[in-house]
């Protein structure tokens, strides 16, 4: 029995032991490190952000590993334990365009929260043009693109005429339609017009024209403006009334405006920034004085050039390309 009891406790006691264990492991603090992966070169202007690097930490027996965002962004995270005190946490930034890179950093404290990482990446020398086969001139590069944008012109009037007969001075008797007061019998028609396909009404007026106008009343539906079908409706209980329905007539269309500018170069590199209205991007240049069209389509991929896009949201989604020359040629 005392055995029995023994046993029990030393289980009873495991457990609180691995429930006290779980518990400080969940709430240890954990060590944030934050940064970016650039590329090395001695004029910052060209140390452009590199996507798509494999990046890990590596402290004790923890390994975490993530990659590298399109504007060379990246975050790791470790649990610090007590062991990690003091000692540095190793990271490596590999990319199988650049060389390879390892850089340790230190977890003594949580200091690391507040400090940024900056990895500059190495890139592996491309092989030269030979001599028999110099590389291509490219010249005068420019970027194309269109805004569409839609817009409504005024091709004309509709013009409708229609009468609510009645005659005044006669009891309405609870027989509807009645005057606002309940007091005189009344009569009411409608008018509609038709702006045709792909138009609109804008401007839209009904006025009484003839009769007993201060006896009347105009009504139309809660939104007549910028429809294709308008229809308006007038009660009248008075003596016959003469009512006027006019519109302008607008015919809408989308209007592709061309635009163009000149990218940035540095290097071998060209940068070029877009709108997020834009729409088929071309890229054109003269390659060794011969005047060529590039479309810039979702994959980027063109024969001169290696291009990157990442978006900058803030207020509106800002597109930012990057495109480097390929070994055969040169600015």
């Amino acid at each position: 029995m005392k055995r029995t009891i023994l046993w029990i406790a030393v289980a009873l006691a495991a457990v609180v032991l691995a429930a006290l264990f779980l518990r400080a492991h969940r709430l240890l603090p954990v060590i944030t490190i934050e940064g970016a992966v650039v590329e090395s070169n001695a004029d910052t202007r060209k140390e452009r952000p590199i996507a798509d690097v494999a990046i890990s930490a590596s402290a004790g027996s923890q390994t975490v590993t993530t990659r590298s965002e399109a504007d060379g962004h990246f975050k790791l995270a470790l649990r610090k334990i007590a062991a990690l005190s003091g000692e540095p946490i190793a990271l490596t930034f590999r990319h199988p365009n650049y060389e390879p890179l390892d850089l340790d950093v230190r977890a003594g404290g949580l200091h690391l929260r507040n400090e940024l990482t900056l990895a500059k990446m190495v890139p592996i020398a491309s092989e030269a043009a030979d001599s028999d086969h110099p590389a291509a001139v490219v010249s005068n590069a420019r970027v194309r693109y269109s805004i569409n944008t839609g817009i409504q012109s005024n091709i004309g009037s509709a013009v409708k005429t229609f009468q609510v007969v009645n005659k005044g001075n006669v009891p309405c008797d609870s027989q509807t339609p009645c005057s606002p007061d309940g007091k005189w019998k009344a009569a009411s028609a409608s008018a509609s017009l038709y702006a045709g396909a792909g138009n609109v009404f804008n401007n839209v007026r009904a006025s009484c024209i003839a009769g007993p106008c201060p006896f009347t009343r105009i009504s139309a539906g809660e939104d007549v403006q910028g429809q294709r079908n308008i229809q308006v409706s007038a009660l009248d209980w008075s003596d016959t009334a003469t009512f006027l329905l006019e519109a302008e007539v607008f015919h809408a269309e989308i209007r592709s405006n061309v635009r163009e500018l000149y990218p940035v170069i540095f290097g071998r590199g060209f940068n070029f920034t877009l709108p997020p209205t834009a729409e088929g991007v071309t890229l054109e240049a003269e390659i060794n004085g011969s005047p060529m069209v590039f479309p810039l389509g979702p994959s980027l991929d063109m024969s001169w050039a290696t291009c990157t896009v990442r978006t900058v949201t803030e207020k509106e989604k800002i597109a930012v390309y990057r495109c480097e020359l390929k070994p055969d040629y040169r600015f």
